[in-house]
């Protein structure tokens, strides 16, 4: 089992979230982050004054997938989430143990 992480723009979330639920990925975990990365932030006006923003917003989604589905899973992520644009964002791939679920005990692959 493998667990996916991928950090993009916020904007992007409903159709990656789309595209995943078509190759069947069953549930994911969001969270509203903020961070950046080799664009380190940018500049913006306000009220005539120009200050820089360090951190961007972005959201980061984690999925746990058996590792049958990593590449596919991976390249769904990719193509939804690409606008070509820099800070389109990162995927993190990375193994998981063992998975429990609390509810009824079952465990690894039944559990997701």
């Amino acid at each position: 089992m493998k667990r996916i992480e991928a950090v993009i723009k916020p904007f992007k979330l409903e159709d990656v979230k789309d595209a995943l639920a078509e190759i069947g990925v069953t549930g994911m975990t969001v969270t509203e982050v903020k961070g950046y990365g080799r664009q380190k932030g940018h500049s913006e006006l306000y009220r005539g004054a120009e200050y820089v923003v360090d951190f961007l917003p972005k959201i980061k989604m984690e999925m746990i997938v058996a590792e049958d589905m990593v590449d596919q899973t991976v390249e769904t992520v990719v193509e939804a989430a690409r606008t070509g644009k820099i800070g389109d964002g990162k995927i993190f791939v990375s193994d998981i143990e063992k998975i429990i679920r609390i509810r009824t005990g079952e465990e690894d692959t039944e559990a997701i």
